[in-house]
């Protein structure tokens, strides 16, 4: 996968302070949390090691990684392997991304109820995959799925949803 071009922690570290300012009150600890461990990770306020060639002397100082599950970069190596893992396991049958996204109006409710509200967010989904899949107007079949939560949305603003990855395929009753 190519390096993009511009990272959240360099997007963080130009405008984070500033967008802190402006929409702090409304951002969660964690959310302050996650922002400012982006911010230092591999930088010097880490700490770091030095590197150094026993013949010539070069050196070469790496800075010591935050390791907040947030982190693009320190999971990029997770993700890739957590991906990896995953393709072994996939079945000789198309795929769907199927996403539900909780109405924005209850979004304040999760915010104060998570458990509860994303409990139901993933039983609605999973209810509604599975009798779809056992419809045989559709695929009359037992689905499996995969389901992941995101809460935060492209902006890093509150916007609960499920991804899910369905199989096109399914055991016949």
């Amino acid at each position: 996968m190519a390096k993009p071009r511009l990272e959240v922690a360099e997007i963080f570290r130009r405008y984070g302070e500033a967008y802190r300012k402006k929409h702090g009150s409304a951002m969660s600890l964690e959310q302050h949390r996650v922002m400012r461990a982006i911010e230092s990770c591999r930088t010097a306020a880490l700490g770091g090691h030095v590197e150094q060639c026993d013949s010539c002397g070069h050196q070469v100082i790496s800075y010591n990684s935050c390791r907040n599950r947030h982190c693009p970069k320190c999971q990029s190596l997770a993700r890739a392997k957590w991906l990896e893992a995953r393709r072994a396991e996939l079945l000789p049958v198309d795929y769907y991304h199927v996403v539900f996204t909780l109405p924005a109006q209850l979004a304040p409710l999760a915010l104060q109820n998570k458990k509860a509200v994303y409990d139901i967010l993933f039983r609605a989904a999973s209810q509604t995959l599975l009798l779809i899949g056992a419809d045989p107007k559709h695929l009359g079949a037992e689905i499996g799925f995969l389901a992941v939560l995101h809460t935060w949305g492209q902006q890093l603003m509150h916007h609960p949803h499920l991804h899910c990855v369905v199989p096109g395929g399914g055991l016949s009753p």
